[in-house]
């Protein structure tokens, strides 16, 4: 299974976004069959799709709502499950690039993504991004739940650049893999990928079997990674939102706090990197769970977000834009009207807490993210 993706094109060719209006990023769950059996697995993914997926006709329907958006259009990420499951994949990639819409696709790995590479190349894609959740087969392999998985995984990031597509690596932080971050971004760095893409875990679907770590270690792993972008590719995080309070600090002169742990990433990433070889490139856009994302599942129920399973409402009943712009829910988030610490925080419009965390951890999608230094401080 794969994990929602935020892939981003460069700042340059991207006009800035009014979020009250539109959002930078839909996500569609284009099917919940996959192959794989992860286990963070968002989507608490099937061998076979459920049933009630968006028809050919709907999804068609839902791309137009996506371009009624106006432009810039946002970026339709397809995802799942295993996108590449659905038989009508390439047919709805034509339709959005037609309009003009953004594509980009969360698949799998799994043969198929080996079969159509060269499709996807040739295809309207702009990016894809590839899920890789440990330096070694030990831990990826573990972590989804296949054997030769790594393997696959790595040639597949290097035939995917050889082809010309944009390459977002996309690594989900548990406990199992966190000691291992500088020896993936090595892997990104020598297979020529463009983003790297953090996930911070939230206990939903199958990743409340998975190993969170502490909100102490959240944020070495943020200093970490703010070095990290430093070494040609883009970097990126999902549900950690303080990395960007992180880079702020970093860029007005501001250290990490030397931990065990940041000592340990940092020490390793000089030694399999060398040097740094540009200023960090760290992407800092204040979206959030419902400002500038927004998720719409196989059924085509509207959440502001994956990982933060809220219904909004139905495609099949009320617009995209409807829901997007008049939500009241989204409304307060766009708006920051945070309870406790997030909402008190001088950051809060441009990181705002993990929404799905708050969620999660407290039932009230507006509470403190408890993952963040910053909430649990006296």
């Amino acid at each position: 299974m794969t994990t929602q993706a935020t892939l981003t094109w460069p700042r340059s060719s991207r006009p800035a976004v009014n979020f009250g209006q539109r959002p930078m990023l839909v996500f569609w769950e284009t099917t919940r069959a996959c192959l794989l059996a992860c286990r963070h697995c968002r989507a608490s993914a099937t061998v076979e799709a459920p049933p009630g997926e968006l028809s050919h006709a709907e999804g068609r329907a839902l791309i137009d709502q996506v371009a009624g958006f106006g432009r810039p259009h946002p970026i339709l990420v397809l995802t799942g499950g295993d996108c590449l499951l659905r038989p009508d994949l390439f047919g709805l990639v034509d339709y959005a690039t037609a309009l003009g819409v953004p594509v980009a696709l969360s698949p799998s790995v799994t043969p198929l993504l080996g079969d159509m590479a060269d499709e996807i190349a040739g295809s309207g894609v702009k990016a894809v991004s590839v899920s890789l959740d440990g330096a070694g087969p030990a831990t990826h392999d573990g972590i989804r739940g296949i054997s030769g998985l790594f393997d696959a995984t790595v040639a597949a990031m290097r035939d995917l650049v050889a082809s010309g597509v944009t390459v977002q690596v996309n690594t989900t932080v548990m406990r199992a893999n966190v000691s291992e971050l500088a020896d993936v971004a090595r892997l990104v760095a020598e297979t020529g990928c463009h983003i790297w893409e953090v996930f911070f875990l939230v206990h939903v679907g199958r990743g409340t079997a998975a190993g969170a770590i502490s909100p102490g270690e959240h944020e070495s792993v943020c200093h970490f990674l703010y070095d990290a972008s430093g070494y040609g590719f883009a970097v990126r995080t999902v549900e950690a939102p303080f990395f960007r309070r992180v880079v702020a600090e970093r860029r007005a002169g501001g250290s990490p706090q030397e931990t065990s742990l940041y000592g340990l990433l940092a020490k390793r990433l000089e030694a399999v990197l060398g040097p740094p070889v540009r200023p960090p490139s760290a992407h800092t856009s204040p979206t959030r769970d419902g400002k500038g994302i927004l998720f719409v599942a196989h059924d085509g129920e509207v959440y502001p977000a994956g990982f933060l399973p809220l219904s909004l409402g139905n495609i099949r009943d009320r617009s995209l834009s409807d829901i997007y712009r008049n939500d009241p829910l989204l409304a307060d988030i766009r708006a920051a009207r945070f309870s406790g610490r997030c909402g008190q925080c001088e950051y809060a419009d441009l990181c705002g807490g993990s929404r799905a965390r708050a969620y999660a951890a407290t039932g009230d999608p507006l509470g403190d993210d408890p993952a963040c230094i910053r909430t649990i401080q006296s």
